[in-house]
This record gives structure tokens, sequence and C-alpha cells, in this order.
């Protein structure tokens, strides 16, 4: 991903070193307590959608996750600082949350970094 915001980039550093687990609480790290529950407080702001690109290797830059969206059509683009290939794959039915930056895969749920839309 080439075109993106610096705010995005900075987001996107993990200053966690390989041995230590992130405790980030940005976007696209980890899922916190109060970010769990604000999720589940706020059941009609999840978003159907179908994975329509998935990362197909192990990297070290964190994951992007390509969703259209069933109720527009619409393509939105995330991100997670883990290896997501073996939780996502293409054809795979998530939701997303619109106002917390959640993705759920079943039961499983990532903080993820949106892309920011052009206008």
């Amino acid at each position: 991903m080439s075109n993106l915001t610096p705010p995005v980039t900075d987001a996107m550093l993990c200053r966690r070193s390989a041995a230590e687990c992130c405790m980030s609480p940005e976007a696209g790290h980890v899922v916190s307590a109060i970010r769990e529950r604000a999720t589940a407080a706020t059941p009609s702001k999840w978003r159907d959608g179908i994975v329509v690109h998935a990362p197909s290797s192990r990297g070290s830059g964190g994951s992007w996750i390509g969703i259209d969206l069933l109720d527009s059509q619409d393509t939105v683009w995330v991100w997670n600082h883990a290896d997501l290939t073996t939780a996502v794959s293409m054809g795979v039915p998530v939701a997303l949350h619109e106002l917390y930056d959640t993705l759920a895969i079943g039961p499983t749920r990532f903080s993820v970094l949106p892309l920011p839309r052009s206008s």
C-alpha cells in the first residue's frame, strides 16, 4: 500500500520485540477490554462482509485484508499488525464494526486499522 497517509503509517509501527506480546492500544494492534465491551454494546454498528483479499504469505509487516461489504457493495481495506494468514481466507464471512474498528471472524475479534477512503 503505497498511498498511505502519515497517521496510518505511524499506527502501523509496532514497537514490540519478537519476544514480546503486543499491547499497543492503537488501531490494528490489540483489542482492548473497553473496545470489546463497546462493540458488544453497539450491535447495530456491525456490517457484514465477505473477504475478497486475504494475506497469502507470512510477513512481519502485518496483514492487509480486503472486505466487500454486503450492504453497500463497497470494498474496505483493513490492516492488523499480526500475521493473519491462518485466521482469514478468501470467501470467509466477516463482520466489521464501523465505530470501533474491530473485525469479527467467527467468535474471534481483531483490532483493525481501516485504510482511509479517498475523496
